[in-house]
């Protein structure tokens, strides 16, 4: 019948597309990666990624946590974790990751000037990511957050056929056009088969500082409605804070500078969440 002859087409395109595929290597030293993404840009995923990172080390104190920025052409994650400087180089030629906060952290931005805009093609960026996995000396890490960049291009692919990766984390305001590219960000991890560990709902609501009046600025549980969609959970939301954008534009996230606020126990309690969900790792 034609479907069983459509079927042997489509597994034989899967089979020769898939030797063409680079092995999965694990990062030495590390033993469980969680890349944090959004199919669009300005919905607050790399503030996501540093404060999920913070809280996965606040909520469990015997965890090592590295936070990698994959973000080549808008690396934020130095002034968001208050780090300058170039890293050193080890006796085997790998680079030390700068810490702040017990977080260690590797990124573009540490290898470039900060006012410098990053003008290449593709393979260059390429090569750069596998520089950023590969070439760092990570010690021995629980966890390694990843802030992808934002969209389903190049970098994502290969980050997520170059090593294998516990779970993926979408972020996402509620909004229409935020929504769209974030099922085509979940739709992608599922095509290269890593497990998407749910949905952040971010910029949820807008508390007025002086009446405490709320609004939906954004429109209201957008994200919910496509988890529902897509079968997915959510992890938890984040409320649109002032205090969240200034304390990490001041290289002190929320997480840190103000552990007791509402905005930081939304981010301990996705942490939470996000462990909970990922695989047990090998002892």
């Amino acid at each position: 019948s034609s479907s069983s002859g459509d079927e042997a087409l489509r597994d034989k395109r899967a089979r020769i597309l898939s030797r063409g595929l680079p092995k999965q290597k694990p990062i030495e030293g590390v033993k469980q990666v969680v890349v944090v993404a959004s199919g669009k840009g300005g919905v607050g995923k790399s503030t996501t990624a540093v404060n999920i990172a913070l809280a996965l080390a606040a909520n469990d104190l015997t965890k090592e946590v590295g936070l990698l920025d994959a973000d080549i052409y808008g690396p934020s994650i130095p002034k968001m974790m208050n780090l300058k400087g170039n890293p050193e180089l080890t006796p085997k030629n790998l680079m030390r990751p700068l810490k702040n906060y017990g977080i260690a952290c590797m990124s573009m931005g540490f290898l470039i000037e900060e006012t410098a805009p990053v003008v290449w093609r593709g393979l260059m960026v390429m090569s750069a990511v596998e520089k950023l996995l590969r070439q760092v000396d990570w010690g021995q890490l629980d966890y390694l957050v990843i802030d992808m960049p934002p969209g389903t291009g190049d970098v994502q692919l290969s980050v997520s056929q170059n090593i294998p990766i516990a779970g993926a984390v979408i972020v996402s305001t509620p909004q229409d056009v935020a929504l769209l590219d974030a099922r085509k960000g979940a739709e992608m991890f599922r095509k290269v088969h890593v497990p998407v560990l749910g949905l952040v709902q971010n910029m949820s609501v807008f508390q007025c500082p002086k009446c405490k009046h709320e609004t939906h600025i954004f429109g209201a549980d957008g994200v919910r409605d496509l988890a529902k969609t897509l079968g997915l959970d959510i992890l938890g939301d984040v409320p649109l804070h002032v205090s969240i954008r200034e304390t990490c534009d001041s290289g002190q996230p929320v997480v840190i500078s103000q552990p007791q606020s509402d905005a930081a126990k939304a981010y301990l309690k996705i942490a939470m969440e996000i462990s909970k969900r990922l695989p047990v790792p090998p002892a």
